[in-house]
């Protein structure tokens, strides 16, 4: 629930650890798909929807400021490359979290989503963490790889959980939104249903919940980012981009290269928080290392940095006419 801190030093040593003993970084993953038949998968039980209750992001002694920050990533078809980059660049999405100032006590959670009309394991939710065990979190992730082939995923869902099983004191106590970030490549359903509701988180809500009602609710405590990234299977899907864009407006990020979401994410929520504008946050990307990312990160967030504000690029990348999915007025920015 946000207690301890995070150390490079103990994330190096477990991926040193990995390496020599030849296991994998997702162990959970690699265990189920090698020794159990696939009618009997099932979510870690430290990631379980339906035993989960509430996820709490929760100020301490350590953390007197906290702020809840989730990032839920499709695992199913070709997006199953992001867990993986995620996993490989946690000390560097903390490295800028913390060491550029922008937010001071980061408390991360991480799950995965699939379809409930015909995977498995549809939802799996992590705890907040401001420690290495956001690591373990995401080393228990069963990387289903399912979907129905429909551009349509439950993204919904996890909206659902979002929404009604989290509580956090960034904003109880300070009205502040926390972040999620959802990462895909579909459109959602178009309503959070009953029956998989009960299914899969155990709650009987008594009737389907439109998409638009639940993400109304949701961003009451919530800042919602869609992130698009290249590689999966609909990218630049214009039906895709329209339905986000008519949800989450200028909220909605493309990506060209996926090894980039780290770097996006914290520049998104530097930027979000008044930490940086976007020139500030690509020269810290040169700082520690990932250069590599500058073109695609700056590309990704012109639009969202314009759209808000915080843009101070110098020089115009090629292909970008500054948005028109929203502006600071649109109410999903910041309180």
């Amino acid at each position: 629930m946000g207690s301890g801190n995070w150390s490079t030093n103990v994330y190096d040593a477990a991926q040193s650890y990995n390496r020599a003993a030849g296991r994998s970084a997702f162990h959970y993953n690699h265990v189920t798909q090698n020794s159990t038949p696939r009618s009997s998968w099932s979510a870690h039980a430290d990631l379980d929807p339906r035993t989960a209750g509430v996820r709490e992001s929760r100020d301490s002694d350590e953390h007197p400021t906290s702020v809840a920050i989730s990032v839920l990533f499709d695992v199913t078809g070709s997006m199953l490359q992001v867990p993986q980059t995620l996993q490989t660049k946690l000390p560097e999405l903390f490295g800028l979290l913390l060491r550029k100032g922008y937010v001071s006590d980061p408390q991360i959670m991480f799950g995965a989503i699939g379809d409930a009309t015909c995977d498995r394991v549809p939802l799996q939710v992590g705890q907040f963490e401001s420690d290495n065990r956001m690591d373990d979190q995401l080393g228990n992730i069963l990387l289903e790889g399912g979907g129905g082939g429909q551009k349509r995923e439950s993204y919904e869902l996890a909206l659902y959980f979002m929404a009604r099983h989290t509580s956090i004191d960034c904003h109880e106590k300070r009205g502040k939104r926390g972040y999620l970030f959802v990462i895909g490549d579909e459109m959602p359903y178009r309503k959070v249903r009953r029956a998989e509701v009960k299914q899969f988180i155990g709650d009987d809500i008594g009737e389907d919940i439109p998409i638009e009602r639940i993400l109304a609710e949701l961003q009451r405590t919530f800042e919602v980012y869609y992130i698009l990234p290249a590689g999966s299977s609909y990218v630049g899907d214009k039906e895709v981009l329209g339905e986000w864009k008519g949800l989450l407006r200028q909220n909605v990020i493309e990506l060209d290269d996926a090894d980039g979401v780290c770097e996006t994410i914290a520049l998104t929520i530097g930027l979000a928080e008044d930490a940086i504008d976007l020139d500030e946050g690509l020269d810290h990307l040169r700082e520690v290392g990932a250069s590599g990312q500058v073109a695609n990160v700056s590309k990704a967030l012109a639009s969202y940095a314009r759209a808000n504000g915080a843009v101070a690029v110098s020089g115009a990348l090629p292909g970008l006419d500054g948005g028109g999915t929203g502006g600071a007025d649109s109410g999903t920015r910041r309180l």
